[in-house]
């Protein structure tokens, strides 16, 4: 595809937009219905979310992770504590998250502040995972250099084998992250680039949720 090929890709949206009006108090709600309305699109991993991330040195980074809680308490997600992402959240907790729902010519994006839940939490989840994903935890050493794939795969071996008729105990090093928004877009596709951005915000104080239109 060269540059005027994809210049020229382009959507007309002929969606039904979004009027303050109609809005509910709580962002979560509508958070629900927008994802529900996914999962019965039939979205593939309609729960997966881009975690936007900044290091030491101001460096950006993005990856693409599944959303596994979603609550008044905000939206969390599980990995290794010694991952990229996990380490810029250690050192800058001011993330953003993104949940693209191209399909539906919808996009959510939080912006909010990170941090690791409950020890409990964590095993608790990690306990539910299938047996296999358990085993990666442990054999996985995330975002680090592995020599290649046979290496992870001897590591992966040795795993099953020391846990062999047991059960997988969660890592120290693995556990849950959850964002705590202050801001929540809710961005709806309209004709001619017209598109409706409805952005609830709060502060640090007040729990109660404003509201407010965004130019497209």
């Amino acid at each position: 595809m060269d540059e005027v090929e994809l210049a020229r890709l382009r959507r007309d949206y002929e969606a039904a937009g979004l009027v303050e009006a109609d809005l509910p108090a709580d962002p979560m709600v509508l958070f629900h219905d927008w994802l529900d309305c996914a999962a019965d699109a039939k979205l593939a991993e309609a729960n997966a979310m881009v975690v936007a991330t900044v290091d030491a040195a101001g460096l950006p980074s993005s990856r693409m992770v599944l959303c596994k809680v979603a609550d008044e308490r905000g939206f969390a997600f599980f990995t290794n504590y010694d991952s990229r992402k996990a380490r810029d959240i250690a050192g800058q907790p001011q993330v953003s998250l993104l949940f693209p729902w191209h399909p539906l010519g919808r996009q959510v994006r939080v912006d909010g502040v990170a941090g690791q839940v409950a020890r409990e939490e964590s095993e608790a989840y990690f306990a539910s995972r299938p047996r296999g994903a358990q085993v990666s935890a442990w054999a996985s050493a995330q975002s680090s250099v592995v020599t290649d794939r046979s290496a992870l795969e001897r590591r992966t071996a040795e795993v099953e084998r020391t846990y062999d008729g047991r059960e997988i105990p969660c890592p120290p090093h693995w556990g849950g992250i959850r964002v705590v928004p202050h801001a929540i877009e809710f961005w709806q596709g309209r004709r001619d680039r017209l598109h409706d951005r409805l952005v609830y915000r709060r502060d640090d104080v007040s729990s109660v949720w404003s509201v407010v239109r965004l130019s497209p």
